[in-house]
């Protein structure tokens, strides 16, 4: 699949991750609030790239062992919980590793949330002190959309919005 940039975007990802980034961290410098942070992260991915079909979080829930509840996120309706090792958020969860799939539907347990998903990225998201406090989960409508340069992009970005910046 080829990267589909919106509005002004570089035509190289790389480039339109470093771009929507430095956009990102200035809208949301001196905002303390994750859920308002989640929120602006979710809505200018979406914005930025053509290809993100379901860009948003799906939060560690304090009062439930081991569950993702959906957070802040852009697109069609997102599945209410996901229990940790299921499908790509949960595995992701479990894993503490970022997935990368390029086709949904060999995924052995996928959610399908949205029949169009054809591929996905999770990153794991942590705070400061390294605990999982969400997971970012990013559905396109073709398969293979994601690489690992949207991997890389994804995971520095969130440890500068909520981790410790590294």
């Amino acid at each position: 699949m080829s990267y589909v940039a919106r509005q002004d975007r570089p035509a190289d990802k790389a480039s339109a991750y470093l771009e929507v980034e430095s956009e990102i961290l200035a809208v949301l410098d001196g905002e303390p609030n994750r859920v308002a942070r989640m929120a602006t992260v979710a809505s200018m991915l979406a914005d930025a790239f053509g290809d993100y079909f379901w860009t948003g979080f799906y939060v560690v829930d304090p009062d439930r062992n081991r569950e993702l509840v959906v957070g802040p996120y852009q697109g069609t309706l997102g599945c209410l919980r996901i229990a940790f090792g299921r499908g790509v958020c949960g595995t992701a969860a479990e894993s503490r590793q970022t997935q990368i799939v390029e086709d949904v539907h060999a995924f052995p347990g996928h959610i399908a949330c949205d029949g169009r998903s054809e591929s996905e990225i999770v990153v794991p998201v942590f705070d400061a002190a390294g605990d999982l406090i969400a997971v970012f989960d990013v559905d396109a409508t073709t398969q293979a959309a994601f690489d690992t340069v949207d991997a890389q992009a994804l995971e520095r970005l969130m440890a500068k919005v909520f981790g410790d910046g590294a």
